[in-house]
């Protein structure tokens, strides 16, 4: 049993320090995903600007939560990380929650890591992904640090396949 948590702390820690890619990529191989995503009013670009008033965005996701959609942004501010929740219909604030733990916690500061080097925010970046394939619907933005350099991870999803492109935010 030892080694079989040893493999597991292994296997997320990993996958945190790669900027949780993997956790998105896995969530959107989802069919609920893609079947709630037509209810979404809102775009990851205007859930990113409603949730800046929260703290500066460092990743943004929607998901499923529950059986329903959620639009999840987690922010940073004064050292101290939230998780905000964005009303997918109405683009407003639903609720907030602090980040005090788990794997949560370790996303949210090897993100916070990756946007303390990146000269652009995540909307600019989620912006010129979306450009790319303007039909398709912006699912995630998560940044990392490759190489030292700082780089979002945007997922995109056009009819029912995914697409992940990588925005340097230098």
């Amino acid at each position: 049993m030892n080694r079989r948590h040893l493999l597991l702390g292994t296997i997320v820690s990993l996958m945190a320090a790669s900027g949780g890619n993997q956790l998105y990529a896995e969530e959107h191989n989802d069919p609920a995903l893609i079947k709630l995503m037509g209810n979404a009013k809102v775009t990851l670009q205007q859930g990113l600007t409603a949730a800046a008033a929260e703290g500066q965005p460092i990743s943004a996701k929607f998901e499923v939560e529950d059986g329903k959609l959620q639009l999840s942004v987690y922010t940073a501010k004064d050292g101290k990380f939230s998780e905000v929740v964005v009303d997918h219909v109405s683009g407003k604030v639903a609720k907030t929650e602090p980040i005090t733990q788990g794997d949560d916690l370790t996303a949210a500061k090897a993100q916070s890591a990756a946007m303390a080097k990146a000269k652009t925010d995540l909307k600019t970046a989620v912006d010129k992904a979306a450009g790319q394939t303007p039909s398709a619907k912006t699912i995630s933005v998560t940044p990392s640090l490759k190489g030292g350099r700082a780089v979002a991870s945007v997922t995109l999803l056009s009819g029912q396949q995914f697409k992940t492109v990588e925005e340097p935010l230098e």
